[in-house]
């Protein structure tokens, strides 16, 4: 990179001080000026320029890196779906200016940023979407921002409003979402089974519950199945490519676990605080009715049985972390054992060899051209090979035995000590 911008400071200093420069056509009858002024001011020029490339070089790095980190404007619009007091959708896809939208539902600029701002983030590789875990339950005088998963709403005691993506449309729009739009539809009416004479806020506070404990229960079952195949296939055989899918699967899941953890606090969070819990009532706060501070068991129930419900994914999860963590530890058992196998092969071979090279010393020993009484005597050849033969087989067991010794391995050094006082006492019989 540096060479390559060197060349090209070289390339644009070479039009100043060439024979074709301005300079040299300026000053044309003197040939030697021109001459001195283009070698030197070359290099000189270049020295200084190699001097403050680096400098340069790591100012423009850092400024296009700040500015792909930047988030692209944000859009002056927001695009929602309007439900009236009676669970039908008014509007579906409305799009508003936020100006007008905060006006219209009296929220605040960080609220609506805080909103919009936790699905609206441009980064590459996530189709234009990001979308934080950090979950978000608000109450404000007269209306409720809630913010988990996917769902965005704003809950008010005779409308809901849910904020869909910024750049999707109707014929974007997933399956899941229309889907879930028709859900909210029916939970909102009052002739829904589970309404139970609600008031309206509590309604569609507790369809985007049931929807976003649906949504962790689907998918943990996802996990839970791929993490069940994955496991099975480690069973048959360890490879690396398992090992592999092992992993990834275990940083999902704790992605996952730390998804429902945050949900699972924020509901912890909200049961503890009375106040926020006395907010959710926007209907008896419309109608200027006081309520006592404790005196909220409608809203703690709701809450109370899908924090349950959630407490249970989270458990879940923690299982199947607790079984990958098993695996892992099994997995790096066995591996271990296979390599001390392979270092005992080893071990072996080069016992094997070295009773070997006993013999072929013998052998060399034999064959060289020097005379000695074993050529000239009977049987002397046979005498060679039963003593190779026997140094060998001697070296070979008697390593073997040591290996064998040092292969007996306790959960304590009690058989080891015992053996070693065993050896003490019969050398001092």
């Amino acid at each position: 990179m540096f060479s390559h911008n060197l060349k090209a400071l070289h390339a644009f200093i070479k039009p100043i001080s060439g024979r074709n420069s301005y300079l040299a056509r300026a000053f044309g009858p003197f040939s030697a000026f021109s001459r001195v002024l283009r070698a030197p001011t070359q290099r000189a020029f270049s020295q200084t320029c190699a001097n403050r490339l680096p400098d340069n070089l790591n100012e423009i790095f850092i400024a296009n890196t700040l500015r792909s980190n930047k988030s692209q404007p944000e859009s002056e619009y927001v695009r929602c779906t309007v439900y009236n007091g009676d669970g039908d959708i008014i509007v579906h896809g409305l799009t508003m200016r936020k100006l007008e939208f905060m006006r219209k539902y009296g929220i605040a600029p960080r609220d609506l940023r805080k909103m919009i701002r936790s699905h609206t983030n441009h980064t590459p590789g996530n189709n234009g979407f990001h979308m934080e875990f950090v979950p978000l339950i608000v109450t404000r005088k007269n209306c409720v921002l809630l913010n988990l998963l996917n769902i965005r709403a704003l809950i008010k005691s005779d409308s809901l409003v849910i904020f869909d993506y910024a750049h999707s449309s109707r014929f974007t729009e997933s399956y899941s979402q229309g889907t879930f739009l028709k859900e909210m539809s029916k939970r909102l009416k009052v002739s829904h089974p589970d309404a139970a004479s609600l008031p309206y806020e509590f309604r569609a506070l507790e369809a985007i519950l049931v929807d976003v404990a649906s949504n962790l229960t689907i998918e943990l079952n996802v996990h839970k199945t791929v993490l069940g195949n994955i496991l099975a296939s480690l069973d048959d055989s360890v490879e690396r490519v398992k090992l592999k899918y092992l992993l990834i699967q275990s940083k999902k899941l704790g992605q996952f676990h730390q998804k429902a953890v945050l949900i699972n606090d924020l509901l912890h969070d909200l049961l503890d605080q009375d106040d926020e819990l006395n907010s959710l009532y926007l209907t008896e706060i419309l109608q200027g009715m006081h309520r006592q501070t404790y005196h909220h068991q409608e809203i703690e129930l709701l809450l109370e049985s899908y924090y349950a419900t959630i407490n249970e994914t989270i458990q879940t999860v923690e299982e199947l972390s607790s079984q990958i963590k098993t695996s892992e530890e099994i997995i790096k058992f066995v591996l271990d054992a296979n390599r001390n196998d392979l270092m005992l092969l080893g071990l072996k071979f080069s016992i094997g060899l070295l009773s070997m090279g006993i013999t072929m010393y013998v052998a060399a020993l034999y064959g060289m051209n020097l005379e000695n009484f074993i050529e000239e005597t009977d049987g002397g050849f046979e005498l060679v090979v039963v003593f190779g033969t026997v140094s060998l087989a001697i070296l070979f067991f008697f390593c073997a035995k040591q290996l064998n010794k040092l292969q007996k391995i306790t959960m304590s050094n009690v058989a080891r000590d015992q053996g070693f006082i065993d050896s003490m006492r019969k050398r001092s019989s």
